[in-house]
């Protein structure tokens, strides 16, 4: 007789790829559409209508093919030229991917790089603008997820608008989760992906450009063919992409752009933020310290031991069903990661916390059981 395996319920608690809610989901199981019909048209323009609300732009709104960098990339060869001069202000590893960018087509950079777990600093962006008047653009990142801070982009804006510079920003994690107002900050050009906040499955990019940045469009000499942005705004006219979309992909985003218009873009704002508070507080309960200086409201991210920073994560996940983050390049294996962005809600950040103390407990760390949960559900209680 077969033996009978044991079936784990799994819980996702990753920044990205996040839950998807089953009516999205269910959008990608429908019958295939054609990309150059009336019907997928509809579609597509009810999405990209639907993006600039979120975005919180009058510009519009390009889908990409791609994963975020996609979009990132795309934000590099669309605006710059060899021997461009920019600024790249970096406090984490998808900072530091703007610099990789960079240097992959021979651009001139000032690097703005702060400590793991710092903030840029907008005086250091406002210094260097005085002190470089030729730079084209900054990149900089909203939300850094590899460290679980998030920058001051509303100030940065103001700064750069003040110069011919433009602002480029990647909010490939903190788009819906974090409050973000790309026309008023003053944000020039804003990237984001589908497998965050959008609740989707990895696959889609996003990327909107003001007039400001659409003049170093026009003079833009690096090389670019399937991310020619000219290309897509072309087609974004006739409501098509320049090249074969995700057409399964797009259909789902229909359905999440509503879930998002359903919740209200300010009410999920304001979730993000008792989701955060509640996890910053389970963390605080287990004497974990925070690892941040400015924490974000999309993830949490806490100092571990090293001697057991990766068997956290990897129990958690093999043991519970429950996967979170570690850390990334010098900071893997000294903190752990808790997304609560997306479709992640309460009773997931409670199942979380409640494995992650077991877990503890099992490597020998000596806590008081049920705390994290409860310091967690104070913050939840006092809110309703």
């Amino acid at each position: 007789m077969e033996e009978i395996k044991k079936v784990t319920k799994y819980y996702l608690l990753t920044p990205g790829p996040t839950p998807i809610p089953p009516e999205v989901a269910l959008k990608e199981a429908l019958p295939i559409i054609h990309h150059r019909t009336n019907e997928f048209a509809v579609i597509y323009r009810n999405v990209v209508e639907g993006l600039k609300d979120v975005f919180r732009t009058k510009n519009e709104v390009y889908i990409l093919a791609a994963s975020g960098t996609g979009a990132m990339e795309t934000a590099v060869v669309n605006l710059l030229s060899h021997g461009d001069e920019i600024i790249v202000a970096s406090c984490g590893n998808f900072g530091d991917r703007w610099l990789k960018i960079a240097q992959g087509y021979g651009l001139k950079f000032i690097s703005i790089c702060v400590e793991w777990g710092k903030v840029v600093k907008p005086s250091e962006i406002e210094k260097a603008l005085k002190n470089n008047p030729n730079v084209k653009a900054v990149y900089t990142t909203f939300t850094e997820t590899s460290t679980g801070v998030v920058n001051d982009i509303k100030t940065i804006g103001e700064i750069v608008s003040k110069t011919d510079a433009i602002l480029v920003v990647d909010a490939i994690s903190g788009l819906v989760g974090q409050e973000f107002k790309t026309d008023e900050w003053k944000v020039d050009v804003v990237v984001s992906g589908s497998q965050k906040g959008f609740m989707l499955a990895p696959g889609l990019a996003f990327i909107t450009l003001n007039d400001k940045a659409w003049e170093l469009v026009k003079t833009s000499k690096l090389p670019k063919f399937y991310f020619d942005i000219k290309k897509y705004k072309k087609s974004y006219i006739t409501n098509e992409t320049p090249f074969t979309p995700p057409v399964t992909l797009v259909v789902a985003l229909e359905e999440s752009i509503k879930f998002i218009n359903k919740r209200g873009l300010e009410n999920i704002w304001n979730d993000c933020k008792l989701l955060a508070k509640a996890a910053r507080a389970g963390m605080t309960a287990l004497d974990l310290k925070l690892f941040g200086e400015v924490p974000c409201e999309v993830v949490t991210s806490a100092s571990v031991p090293i001697e057991i920073g990766g068997k956290i994560v990897k129990m958690l996940r093999e043991k519970y069903g429950v996967s979170i983050a570690g850390g990334q390049g010098d900071l893997k294996g000294k903190i752990i990661r808790f997304a609560h962005m997306g479709y992640i809600g309460k009773a997931d950040l409670l199942i979380g916390l409640a494995c992650l103390e077991m877990v503890l407990v099992e490597l020998g760390i000596k806590i008081e059981k049920g705390k994290a949960v409860a310091a967690a559900e104070e913050v939840l209680l006092k809110t309703e």
